[in-house]
């Protein structure tokens, strides 16, 4: 009998239960992550935690967390929400958080813009044009005041600025968020 057979599978010893379950570092860690995520659910505000889907005992345990003052009353809360986690589904839960945490990124990446604008509308009268060009539903004439205002803020000694052409300038540029530029089609 040749020995290049293949060993059948139902001769073949059952691989031991030690092996196929995770580890216990991994145990902990899916712990933490979970854990982690009940951070992120405690910090989201009320309207947004009644929409997401949760069981209810675990929004009643969200909101037992934050009557909690103490910090081992929140600490144990804390993993008894981990607790909780790890009875359903944490997917759609983690979903919502990271789309919570994509709008907050995208609030600051427009302060972040309306201040360069307004850096470079004081700094250089060529930033106007390139402004209007991606807006062009705004008022081109207050903006015009608005710069001059900033400008002559700007020209006196810093003790004696007031930042109300500055704040003004800002508020207004915010009002106008950048409108994607779209090709035209062609009609030929």
């Amino acid at each position: 009998m040749p020995h290049n057979e293949s060993p059948d599978p139902a001769d073949a010893e059952p691989i031991p239960a030690w092996l196929t379950r995770p580890s216990k570092t991994r145990r902990k860690k899916d712990s933490h992550d979970l854990q982690d995520l009940g951070v992120a659910l405690v910090e989201m505000p009320d309207n947004r935690l009644v929409d997401l889907p949760m069981d209810e005992i675990l929004l009643d345990a969200i909101r037992q967390y934050r009557g909690t003052k103490t910090h081992e009353g929140r600490r144990r809360q804390m993993q008894y929400i981990g607790k909780l986690m790890r009875r359903s589904d944490p997917e759609p839960l983690r979903e919502a958080v990271a789309a919570m945490q994509l709008g907050h990124a995208k609030d600051a990446l427009a302060l972040h813009d309306a201040e360069r604008w307004r850096a470079e509308l004081i700094a250089s009268d060529d930033a106007l044009t390139a402004w209007t060009a991606e807006r062009p539903q705004a008022d081109v004439q207050q903006l015009r005041s608005l710069i001059r205002a900033a400008r002559k803020d700007a020209s006196v000694l810093p003790e004696q600025r007031s930042g109300k052409a500055f704040r003004e300038l800002f508020k207004f540029i915010r009002q106008y968020p950048a409108t994607p530029s779209v090709p035209a089609a062609d009609g030929g």
